[in-house]
């Protein structure tokens, strides 16, 4: 029986009409990039990177502030501390690279020490309506008249410094640029700095080192830095510590200083004023070493003249070459929901960085990507997305990870700055590989990829709270993870026995749908293993919020060893209570309650919607989740509890859930994010409802609803074939919201859902809209595909 379940979902994956015509894209009426706001969730916890970056570019440069600096910069009015070239975007908790701030300052007299050194000393306010963001650029002007911008290449950034309006009676001071050897963590552990440059010179040159710590990883990482100064004679130059400064010597090496005490230090070059022209200052970066940042500045930003205007050219036609693929014709929509769009699209396309050739721990052909930050988080809406906007460029990060797995023994769950980040859940790498082959990304290795997703599923490492799977021995002995379960064999946070449980289920269901396809007998084992999560369903377990019993029966819980239950309250972990993560509050799900867990099975739903005592339960359940404030939609798990109804054959309370959350909660503010951007995860829900095919990664599932605009359309980069959606009675208000019927290629269409070959093959949806739910999409053979049938034929104990 799961032999031929199996292969009918992989049938049902690989269905592929025979009426697909292409459609040619409808080109914008102005600038795309027009529409871009990199400030949408630069405030109120998005921690969105604002800078200056192309596609995927290791440089970042943006101005970095003391309040929330997670991404670098944020709107929330904070001071400016310094400007620097690598940053993350989206992250939570601890501030991510920032490494080697400069900062530009006009000091009160002669003496080198009435400049202000030490990060709370030169601290700025900016002038907050001189913020100037757009794609390859970021600008701002300090409250003291200096205006800062830059732009970038994609190992190095160029910052222009203007200091012709700073400050009544300064014009003729000496401006002065220093560098810090810190990073926005100040997590240095030790640093180098020296400095060649000639007094009454037209040009100098800092170069150096440091070794930081990763915000979410294990171990350390080196940076390097080469930066270049010109535009102005040169004064004098030297080194400083503390609040100190002196012309000798030329050079320093620091550490982190004694305790709790940090030593702040770096190197400065000051210029003789009156300067005729702004102060350009180059920074190459480089993991591989300081003659390596060199080299990038110097073949990326050539000099000795450096070309601001034309390095924001090049960085704009980057970014228009990737969004080019997309097309709307907007139905009069108002101008924050095209920004949203837009700006969301940008936003999934800044991580995961190439680094490819800056790779320290191995020399390979392949691709190298960093910032997966985190795989828990991306695997479910920022890649899938990729594999539609940009599958080649997803390809070759589907190679990293490989070819990651092939030096370092295990696929990564978490990673940036070159180190192995924490593993949150299960072996989140195995979902995105099987995702890019039932969506038919090319130019992978899919028998290296099962090799690697085997290794996860059956060897546990040593450290298993930065790669594979933790508790092993007790998942294929008991065929659940125990609540404090005994695991000699590896080391990690013995915590989340019910999230992992549900992880490795689909892990294992992921495995299970990659051997079936490559021909491999181990398929029936692994579909097996990812039923285990019914073992910890424990079908009498009530809730209450506040002493109130919400009157919903069965939730999964912890359970020991021998069998017996524990105990979790369903609310914890949620809104309702307090958070939960490796790090504060660790507990047996992670980052989401017992609430939100019970519908974490993609791959099964219809089993959910029977233990749960069928669709009208499941349907009320969904629904006072969400409205009772249970529901996190700032964090990535809830995503797919928005289109659940799909499998109850009630499409039309999925498009109503997404516009209750769109754009209250998700818009074209600069508080506009619920949450972390997560490396573009917020954006990437963003998109995908705004486009109307969310889909269920794993799987070739796309669930469909209306789109926010009257026509999409998309061009595929691998066929050149253009997929469109059209709405037929679209209006701008999105009172009609309801799918009355579809068709496909000029075919009737009942299925509330499509697979990946929409894309691929250029086919065209016509959605006709009402104001009420119809009966398109109800039935049960429209429904999307569930291991289990909610009528229990094809159900597996």
């Amino acid at each position: 029986m799961m032999a031929s379940l199996l292969h009918l979902l992989l049938l049902i994956c690989h269905t592929t009409p025979t009426s697909g015509r292409q459609i040619a894209s409808q080109t914008p009426k102005s600038d795309v990039l027009d529409w871009v706001d990199p400030l949408i969730g630069s405030r109120s916890g998005g921690n969105v990177f604002a800078g200056a970056t192309l596609p995927y570019g290791m440089a970042k440069a943006v101005a970095d502030v003391d309040g929330e600096n997670t991404g670098g910069f944020s709107t929330d009015g904070s001071n400016i501390t310094g400007f620097s070239a690598l940053h993350d975007s989206g992250t939570g908790g601890n501030p991510s690279l920032g490494n080697f701030p400069i900062f530009p300052q006009i000091c009160s007299g002669d003496d080198i020490n009435t400049c202000k050194f030490p990060i709370s000393a030169r601290a700025a306010p900016y002038k907050s309506d001189s913020i100037k963001a757009r794609p390859g650029y970021f600008g701002v002007t300090l409250e003291n008249g200096i205006n800062a911008d830059m732009t970038v290449s994609e190992h190095a950034a160029l910052f222009r410094f203007d200091f012709s309006k700073a400050g009544t009676g300064n014009g003729g001071a000496d401006p002065l640029i220093m560098l810090d050897l810190t990073d926005l963590w100040a997590s240095r552990q030790n640093a180098s700095v020296s400095i060649e440059a000639e007094d009454r010179g037209t040009i100098g040159r800092m170069k150096g080192n440091g070794t930081f710590l990763p915000s979410f990883g294990a171990r350390s990482y080196v940076a390097y830095f080469c930066l270049d100064i010109t535009e102005g004679k040169i004064k004098e130059s030297g080194v400083w510590v503390n609040n100190r400064a002196g012309t000798q010597p030329k050079s320093l090496y620091i550490t982190r200083g004694f305790n709790l005490f940090y030593l702040q230090g770096g190197a400065y070059i000051r210029f003789q004023g009156p300067l005729s022209a702004p102060v350009l200052a180059r920074m190459g970066l480089s993991f591989i070493g300081t003659e390596r940042a060199c080299q990038n500045a110097e073949r990326e930003i050539p000099g000795p003249t450096f070309d601001f205007d034309g390095l924001v050219a090049t960085a704009e036609e980057a970014w228009r070459k990737k969004l080019t693929p997309i097309s709307v014709e907007t139905g009069s929509v108002n101008n924050s929901v095209q920004t949203s769009f837009w700006s969301a699209i940008y936003r999934t396309m800044i991580s995961p960085q190439n680094y490819t050739g800056e790779n320290p721990h191995w020399q390979s052909t392949e691709p190298y990507f960093d910032s997966f930050y985190c795989l828990w988080d991306q695997w479910r809406v920022q890649l899938p997305l990729l594999t539609v906007l940009d599958p080649t460029m997803m390809s070759n990060m589907v190679r990293s990870l490989l070819d990651t797995y092939k030096h370092r023994g295990w696929l990564p769950d978490c990673m940036m700055s070159t180190c192995k980040g924490w593993t949150q859940g299960g072996s989140d790498a195995d979902n995105v590989l099987v995702d890019a082959y039932v969506k038919n990304l090319i130019d992978i290795d899919w028998e290296h990829a099962y090799e690697a997703i085997v290794n996860d599923a059956e060897n546990e490492p040593l450290e298993w709270s930065v790669e594979g799977r933790g508790g092993l021995t007790s998942w294929k002995k008991l065929n659940y993870i125990p609540y404090l379960d005994f695991d000699p064999v590896g080391f990690g946070t013995n915590s989340r026995s019910i999230s992992r449980t549900l992880e490795y289920s689909y892990n294992d269901f992921n495995l299970a749908t990659l051997a079936k396809a490559l021909g491999r007998d181990t398929h029936m084992k692994y579909l097996t293993r990812s039923t285990n999560w019914q073992n910890l369903f424990k079908a009498d377990q009530k809730s209450s919020i506040n002493g109130i019993d919400t009157n919903f029966t069965g939730f999964f819980q912890p359970k020991y060893q021998n069998g017996t239950w524990g105990y979790q309250d369903p609310i914890a972990c949620s809104p309702l209570a307090s958070f939960c993560s490796l790090t504060s509050n660790p507990s047996e799900t992670f980052e989401s309650s017992a609430w939100e867990y019970m519908f974490f099975v993609p791959h099964d739903i219809g089993r959910v919607i029977e233990l749960l005592g069928g669709e009208e339960i499941f349907l009320k359940r969904l629904d006072f989740f969400h409205a009772t404030g249970l529901a996190d939609i700032g964090n990535e798990p809830v995503f797919l509890t928005v289109y659940m109804p799909h499998y109850a054959g009630r499409p039309g309370l999925s498009a109503k859930r997404v516009n209750s959350y769109i754009p209250s909660r998700f818009n074209s503010s600069h508080a506009g994010l619920p949450g972390n951007d997560d490396s573009g995860s917020m954006a990437s829900f963003t998109i995908f409802s705004m486009l109307g095919l969310f889909p269920n990664p794993g799987q070739n599932v796309y669930f469909i609803i209306p789109p926010f605009f009257e026509n999409i359309s998309i061009t595929n980069q691998l066929t050149n074939k253009t997929a469109t959606i059209r709405n037929v009675n679209f209006d701008k208000e999105h009172k009609r919201i309801y799918i009355q019927s579809v068709k496909l290629n000029g075919e009737n269409y009942s299925r509330n859902w499509i697979g990946h070959e929409f894309f691929t093959q250029g086919w065209t949806l016509e959605l006709v809209l009402g104001e009420e739910e119809s009966d398109w999409g109800t039935k049960l053979a429209d429904r999307p595909p569930s291991m289990s049938s909610i009528r229990g034929e094809m159900r597996m104990a």
